[in-house]
């Protein structure tokens, strides 16, 4: 924990005794994890928002029902509402740092199955129409789990609040098991 050490000069008749009383701050490596937080979340919110709710230049519910279909998901609209879900609640969670190793699950999920069924029959790069975008996003959200979310966080008052091997693995797990699942179905 970092501490700023104020020195407040005492009202005594001596007046020559300091005392040292400490406040908590916010450490670089805390706001960047803010930073990193709020700008990869807010996107990913975003990014949600366009398949359900149409906005931000999205084709909303419905297109993107018939496109999940295409590929194979069925019911298309439904499965477009579950992806469209973890983008949202998912990208919202992480810019929050709420429930930062289940919403980093649902981004990996998300992730391992557009890989799966759209990006990774065209190589890397995604240029090419590759994995590139849906690794970063991947191990973005799996690297928060990781670190923790810093203090600037909701999650600072829970036990997973401070990241570890625990959450990445949880995060990781269960975006893997809902993919799988999402993808057998």
């Amino acid at each position: 924990m970092h501490t700023k050490r104020i020195l407040h000069r005492s009202s005594s008749s001596t007046g020559s005794r300091a005392h040292v009383a400490t406040a908590p701050t916010s450490s670089a490596a805390d706001c960047g994890l803010l930073l990193i937080r709020l700008t990869f979340g807010l996107f990913m919110a975003a990014h949600g928002a366009q398949k359900l709710f149409g906005i931000f230049g999205g084709d909303g519910l419905t297109a993107t029902g018939r496109v999940f279909a295409g590929l194979g998901y069925r019911p298309g609209r439904l499965f477009a509402v579950i992806g469209g879900l973890s983008e949202f609640l998912g990208g919202l969670g992480l810019a929050l740092g709420l429930l930062t190793p289940l919403a980093a699950a649902a981004l990996i999920g998300v992730m391992i199955n557009a890989m799966a069924t759209v990006t990774g029959a065209h190589g890397l790069w995604d240029a090419d129409g590759g994995v590139e975008y849906s690794v970063c996003i991947a191990v973005a959200a799996l690297a928060v789990a990781a670190i923790g979310p810093g203090r600037i966080a909701v999650d600072r008052f829970f036990p997973w609040g401070t990241g570890g091997w625990g959450e990445a693995a949880f995060a990781l797990g269960l975006g893997g098991v809902g993919a799988a699942i999402t993808l057998s179905l």
